[in-house]
């Protein structure tokens, strides 16, 4: 379903994807693992077309996005729903109205129609009767549920994560990837996830792709990846200091 062929970007004198090649299967739950900073958010962003490579292909069933004007590329990213890392909530709006967001925003459907599929999608992520609070009322758990649900409210095919977890409690993270499984087989999507987080990974994911130094440098399922023998790939997913991957200012 979605292609990414040898893509490269750089901003300035920063070479952040250096030849990219990642293929994800219609249905599938891939998870992106990666150090900060080394271009998992860039590269989702390439995948839903909101950054355009200076080198390579992203193509969408088989279609390369990379060429598309800005009326095509619309009509790709209404394929997608997004969970953004901090949720991403307006709070100058109730909770409703931010899972219908997009929904009211394009005039798809009535307000009373809106409403109505806002509840339907909070009671599918566990929040039910929250309709008219606002994102200052729910806690950091409720809000990344109630961005998924805004995520999913007009039945994407695609559903990207970034970072589904990050300032979550184990207890509540572990909720999020509850739900993240139950709407990949509820919805049939597909979905990509990046994180940092092991536990998360190796629960979402049907393939972990590893993203080091710019390129895609191993690919396998989450046993394949917990028993590898790339060593950077081990560091990384042991969570230790020593190795192969330098820290700035850590010696080890």
């Amino acid at each position: 379903m979605i292609k990414v062929k040898d893509v490269y970007k750089s901003f300035g004198q920063k070479h952040v994807l250096k030849g990219v090649s990642l293929e994800i299967k219609k249905g599938e739950s891939m998870v992106i693992i990666g150090g900060s900073g080394s271009g998992k958010s860039v590269l989702l962003k390439h995948i839903i077309g909101l950054l355009k490579p200076d080198r390579g292909e992203v193509l969408i069933d088989g279609t390369d996005i990379t060429r598309l004007g800005e009326r095509q590329l619309y009509a790709v990213r209404r394929r997608f729903g997004m969970l953004f890392q901090g949720a991403a909530l307006f709070d100058s709006l109730t909770v409703w109205e931010n899972v219908a967001f997009a929904l009211l925003r394009q005039k798809a459907v009535s307000e009373k129609e809106a409403r109505q599929i806002a509840s339907e999608k909070l009671k599918m992520v566990g929040l039910k009767g929250i309709e008219d609070l606002m994102p200052s009322e729910l806690s950091g758990g409720m809000k990344k549920r109630v961005g998924l649900a805004r995520a999913i409210a007009h039945n994407p095919e695609i559903i990207l994560y970034d970072e589904p977890t990050t300032g979550l409690d184990p207890i509540m993270a572990d909720a999020i990837n509850e739900l993240i499984i139950s709407l990949q087989k509820r919805l049939n999507v597909t979905s990509v996830t990046i994180t940092h987080d092991m536990t998360s990974a190796y629960k979402i994911a049907d393939r972990i792709a590893m993203l080091y130094d710019g390129r895609i440098i191993e690919v396998g399922t989450p046993e394949e990846i917990r028993n590898t023998e790339n060593p950077i790939v081990r560091q990384f997913v042991t969570g230790s200091a020593t190795g192969p991957i330098k820290i700035e200012g850590v010696t080890a």
